[in-house]
């Protein structure tokens, strides 16, 4: 690992202040990917600003029925909370089931989203859930915030501070884990919610998560699993690697997205 220069956040603003104050510094929460990139020497940041002291970017509160959930908030914290579990069940089982408990106890919601990781479950349940991403400059749709492979919409220095979800009790995420990494080789969220049915995909994309048009459609004609399990993706959009062929990973998404739905229709 190289040499760093580590910095403890008292504040949003200090922790700001502090990343536009270094060379090249990144903001550090559960440190789930950071910390491995930097021990293969594949980022070698200047300074590293903790926030995982911050008050401000911890915590899930009810507000107008809708969640708002603090970016240092961790996968074991929205797993265990009574409010995800009543307003966004799907939420809560998606962040039971990332990674181990030592992941769950340490990462973090905003570091997740932040990273769009293609294999990360997060981006799939903030697309299907229509979830704002709040900065400490502004906020985001889900749907701008996600722009690519690893990529977002966040600009130099910008922090994620919460994300807001509007309630939806009738959501479910399934996904079909690495044996290893337990990262989504294909996850399904789907969300029926009085605007339609919306779904999301992570784990498959070569362009990272995305919403699923050809189930969203038949599963607003029928809400069944055999409807989900009937739509077709095209492969040429998937990745292809060692776990698995792009063709493995199409026809993991009719599983999974039947899996989801299952539940909810059960």
């Amino acid at each position: 690992m190289y040499e760093t220069t580590y910095h403890r956040a008292t504040s949003v603003a200090d922790a700001a202040a502090k990343i536009a104050g270094s060379e090249d510094g990144k903001i550090l929460s559960g440190g789930m990917t950071l910390l491995p990139t930097m021990k293969q020497r594949l980022a070698a940041p200047s300074d590293l600003v903790d926030v995982t002291h911050v008050a401000d970017l911890k915590g899930i509160a009810e507000t107008g029925g809708a969640l708002r959930i603090g970016a240092a908030t961790t996968h074991a914290e929205v797993a265990g909370s009574q409010s995800v579990r009543r307003l966004a069940p799907g939420l809560a089982e998606l962040a039971g089931h990332i990674g181990d408990p030592h992941v769950r106890h340490r990462g973090t919601i905003g570091g997740s989203i932040a990273n769009n990781d293609p294999a990360a479950d997060y981006p799939s349940a903030m697309l299907a859930l229509g979830a704002t991403i709040v900065t400490d400059k502004r906020r985001l749709a889900a749907e701008e915030f996600f722009t690519g492979l690893f990529e977002t919409a966040l600009e130099e220095g910008e922090i994620v501070t919460a994300v807001e979800i509007p309630a939806c009790a009738a959501c479910a995420y399934a996904k079909y884990p690495n044996p290893a990494s337990r990262y989504a080789m294909a996850g399904v969220f789907v969300a029926r919610t009085e605007g339609g049915v919306r779904v999301a995909v992570t784990g498959a994309g070569s362009n990272g998560v995305f919403r699923h048009e050809g189930l969203e459609q038949a599963l607003s004609q029928s809400f069944t699993p055999e409807a989900a399990a009937s739509v077709t993706t095209d492969a040429d959009d998937l990745i292809s690697d060692i776990h698995g062929s792009a063709d493995y990973r199409a026809n993991l998404i009719a599983v999974m997205a039947k899996r989801a739905v299952t539940k909810l229709a059960g």
